[in-house]
């Protein structure tokens, strides 16, 4: 067979199996084998390459690990035949990375009961071999959301931009916690809000910051993958605050205030040394700012503020931060009552706080109690609406 035919034998397969660009497949028969299943592209600098860096501290971490990966994984049929394939190819255990592969994930885990799984995002796990894994990172939108409304403040502008993907729970509960931040900081402050409708989108991320900043938005926020947002702000001479990547702010360092990021790799070598050892125990894990999954830049050991950052807010911040460290100011104690939504209506009175199910917008899920004060509403001083 010559070289033309088995590339074009290779190139039909691709097609067949619909797989991605993906790392170089060497199942490993005396290793740990792990596969990563991402939805966007390892260059993306946001969610998918924060996920890549976990992987790859994974693989160093945890002895006798292999890794492989495969990205710009469509959700729906196309993400369900791959992590298929990859159950039956043998690998010990498949990372999911996006909210919309968590359905082919749990399905494909009843199949194959002695493949584990861990799906990032979402609520479906089961007591045998998935998990769901998320972090609260609500906590460093909130903190986010504090210096952006002091920048605001100490410039005498009052209107900051939030570009936002799809506005499931999870991500109106990061948005609602950014709002809350900056009103912390600027009470008269409002957050300007555009959806992209998408979890990967740089053309259209960038077009919603440009769009803000035509409305007068002074700082740029993003909840989305990429760092166009950031770019977009530093180009108009305003302020941009990054997500996902601890490298969000490296494409406009001087105009970047912070970014908030995941730090996935401690966790994703935790629960593969527990596999290896058979002591992991599937479920569901939300883990808090203790348990090193979440991060802001400028504020971590080592790190030191942007210049961007004003004076009057780094204290304010690095105290909320060690609070967060010794357990006394959690995700609950952000969401605690008096909160009004964006139409005036009281949706938390004094002292209330939300539950852990409000804050997931869990309804009708089996094993969980369902939701009383779902997470489908946006708090007051946001300025925009839920499609």
């Amino acid at each position: 067979m010559n070289r033309q035919h088995k590339l074009l034998i290779a190139i039909v397969l691709l097609m067949a199996w619909g797989i991605p660009g993906c790392k170089k497949q060497e199942l490993q028969s005396t290793k740990f084998n792990v596969a990563f299943i991402y939805v966007g592209p390892v260059g993306d600098g946001g969610w998918t390459y924060a996920h890549d860096e976990g992987r790859k501290y994974l693989e160093a971490n945890v002895e006798g690990a292999h890794t492989d990966y495969f990205e710009n994984v469509s959700e729906g049929a196309q993400a369900e035949r791959l992590i298929r394939s990859m159950a039956r190819k043998g690998y010990n255990l498949i990372i999911t990375t996006s909210f919309g592969f968590m359905d082919a994930t749990a399905a494909v885990a009843e199949e194959f009961p002695d493949t584990n799984f861990i799906s990032v995002t979402g609520f479906r796990s089961n007591e045998k071999n998935l998990a769901n894994l998320m972090g609260a990172m609500e906590n460093m939108r909130y903190l986010a959301g504090m210096i952006a409304g002091a920048r605001a403040k100490e410039d005498g502008e009052k209107v900051i931009g939030a570009v936002e993907p799809i506005p499931i729970p999870e991500v109106i509960r990061l948005t609602n916690a950014f709002a809350l931040g900056v009103r912390e900081t600027c009470s008269d402050c409002e957050v300007r809000l555009r959806w992209t409708q998408s979890w990967y989108d740089p053309t259209q991320e960038r077009a919603a910051a440009e769009s803000l900043l035509n409305a007068g938005a002074h700082v740029i926020a993003t909840g989305c993958d990429t760092t166009g947002p950031i770019i977009a702000a530093a180009e108009a001479g305003k302020w941009g605050i990054g997500y996902d990547s601890r490298n969000a702010c490296r494409e406009a360092p001087e105009r970047c205030l912070t970014t908030s990021y995941w730090n996935w790799g401690p966790s994703y070598a935790r629960m593969a040394k527990e596999m290896i050892d058979g002591t992991w125990k599937p479920g569901n894990y939300y883990l808090g700012y203790d348990a090193d999954i979440v991060g802001l830049l400028g504020f971590e050991e080592g790190q030191t503020p942007g210049s961007g950052v004003p004076e009057s807010v780094i204290p304010k911040v690095r105290e909320r931060i060690e609070a967060m460290k010794k357990g006394t100011w959690t995700r609950f104690d952000l969401f605690k009552g008096p909160i009004r939504d964006n139409q005036g209506k009281m949706v938390l009175e004094a002292g209330q706080t939300l539950t852990q199910e409000d804050l997931e917008g869990i309804k009708g899920i089996p094993g969980r109690t369902d939701c009383t004060i779902c997470m489908n509403w946006l708090v007051e001083g946001i300025v925009g609406r839920l499609p």
